[in-house]
């Protein structure tokens, strides 16, 4: 499973850091990666890191947004600074590419 958490309300300008914990599954030697998407939209790849942490941002998170990921702890992170309204959307974190299974994601709104 993938546990996203970390989202919620911040102001435009503002930041936040997003979380994902993986459990039941070792995803060392996996690419991973944070979606989005938004109401009425589809959704979208924000960013991508591999194994050996090589980086990959959508068009829209370049400068604003970084991804890590932590071996260790199965975990990744998003690190969104700069905050946009039009950032606000459901994020997800997923294989990169993407497997079947997406769980809840979790939720960023980013008032102007």
């Amino acid at each position: 499973q993938l546990q996203a958490s970390g989202g919620g309300l911040a102001q435009a300008g503002g930041s936040l850091r997003l979380s994902c914990q993986a459990s039941g599954r070792i995803f060392m030697f996996e690419a991973m990666a944070w979606y989005r998407q938004a109401p009425g939209k589809q959704r979208e790849l924000v960013a991508s890191i591999t194994t050996l942490g090589s980086t990959n941002y959508g068009h829209a998170a370049k400068g604003r947004f970084s991804i890590s990921r932590d071996i260790g702890q199965n975990s990744v992170y998003l690190q969104m600074n700069n905050l946009k309204p039009e950032d606000t959307a459901v994020y997800y974190c997923n294989l990169s590419p993407p497997g079947t299974y997406w769980g809840q994601g979790t939720q960023v709104t980013v008032s102007s």
